[in-house]
């Protein structure tokens, strides 16, 4: 696991960098590597504010909490982060998804100032490619959470067809479907 360690605010401390590196070593149980880890330890006026990003194998997990000393905000952003990837985890298996051939590969480009300035007509600023594995709505309302995205667009494991699940406005969730016809 790549743990990144970052002081806001203070001082910098092995003591809390080695006890965050320490409590982390909990989550490796939940997936497998490459595990990046990220960890912003602040303090504003009294806040003492733990936050934690974990990149592992195509998804994003993000927590944060605060409390008034940071080793208690420490164990409960790990808690968090814990039941976060325990609940995906028990999804996942729940589902038992079909064939996971390979992993999500991510390609992006993006084209250089001077190319786009040259040309006349709207250019694709950035694109994403990926290859997705099928799944169920709830798996895609969970994936889009734990990213923290706005919308998802997924393969459903059932009819097979592209769909893409969003977050309205009111907190709920909207569903397109694509109608073959």
């Amino acid at each position: 696991m790549q743990i990144t360690t970052t002081f806001r605010h203070m001082e910098s401390s092995d003591a809390l960098k080695s006890y965050a590196e320490e409590k982390l070593g909990r989550v490796q149980k939940y997936i497998d590597e490459p595990i990046v880890a990220q960890v912003f330890l602040t303090v504003e006026k009294i806040r003492h504010i733990a936050e934690v990003t974990i990149n592992a194998k195509g998804i994003t997990i993000k927590a944060s909490e605060e409390t008034n000393d940071m080793y208690a905000a420490i164990d409960a952003v790990i808690d968090k982060i814990e039941r976060q990837m325990r609940r995906y985890k028990e999804r996942i298996k729940a589902h038992k998804p079909g064939n996971e051939s390979g992993e999500r590969k991510v390609r992006k480009t993006i084209l250089e100032a001077e190319s786009i300035e040259q040309l006349q007509e709207p250019v694709i600023i950035r694109s994403k490619t990926f290859s997705i594995k099928p799944m169920s709505v709830e798996e895609a309302v969970m994936q889009m959470d734990l990213l923290h995205k706005d919308f998802l667009v997924y393969t459903d494991s059932t009819t097979e067809g592209i769909n893409v699940i969003y977050r309205r406005k009111d907190g709920n969730y909207g569903l397109i479907e694509p109608q073959k016809g």
